[in-house]
């Protein structure tokens, strides 16, 4: 359970997030010549610092925004225990947290609204800087993603569990496009979820290196 633990990426995913790198520029910077600027923001923890760097580097060296509003879901006194190690000291409340009925919540975790509305924050600052001339790429963790995503989508309103998503795999990403509406406020279109190089889908994503 890494949560806001500063826990450095290990060689897998090194090697995964340069395969990421890759799959990112070939199918969002070099297939888009008319985007202007690329605008990379990623959580203040080393792993999703590490994985911006590895994209920015592919561009020759765009500068990466930390920001600790896109910082991974704190799981409180659970952050940096093994997982299986929680389900056997803490069958019951892990069991709750599995099945999102908040058990984590005991031991001090940051509240899921309260992730996604920081990261809806962050969102939408970050794309009103970048206009609308420019691609905005944010780096971050599985729980954040998944809980803010469900709040700019507005599932939590049919779904408050925040269990409809799901954190996806390891070096994968989202992808949406804004929509400008009359009254001036924005829309999200959701194109991609959990999409990953293609590399992803063979044995070798996960294999020791």
């Amino acid at each position: 359970m890494q949560g806001q633990v500063d826990i450095p990426l290990d060689a897998v995913g090194q090697w995964q997030v340069r395969q990421t790198a890759a799959a990112l520029k070939d199918l969002y910077v070099d297939r888009r010549p008319e985007t202007d600027e690329r605008i990379i923001v990623c959580s203040d923890l080393s792993r999703a610092h590490a994985t911006a760097q590895a994209f920015a580097d592919v561009l020759d060296g765009t500068e990466v925004h930390d920001d600790p509003r896109v910082r991974e879901r704190s799981f409180g006194d659970w952050d940096g225990h093994a997982v299986s190690e929680l389900a056997e000291r803490y069958p019951e409340d892990f069991r709750s947290w599995m099945e999102h009925r908040g058990g984590e919540m005991k031991y001090g975790a940051e509240a899921k609204e309260h992730v996604g509305e920081r990261g809806v924050e962050a969102l939408r600052d970050w794309s009103t800087r970048a206009g609308t001339d420019n691609d905005l790429f944010v780096f971050s963790h599985g729980a954040w993603i998944a809980q803010t995503l469900q709040t700019l989508l507005g599932i939590t309103a049919v779904d408050p569990t925040f269990s409809t998503v799901i954190s996806m795999r390891n070096a994968h990403w989202v992808r949406l496009v804004p929509m400008d509406e009359p009254d001036d406020t924005i829309r999200w279109r959701l194109m991609d979820y959990n999409h990953g190089p293609a590399v992803a889908d063979t044995d070798e994503w996960e294999r020791e290196r």
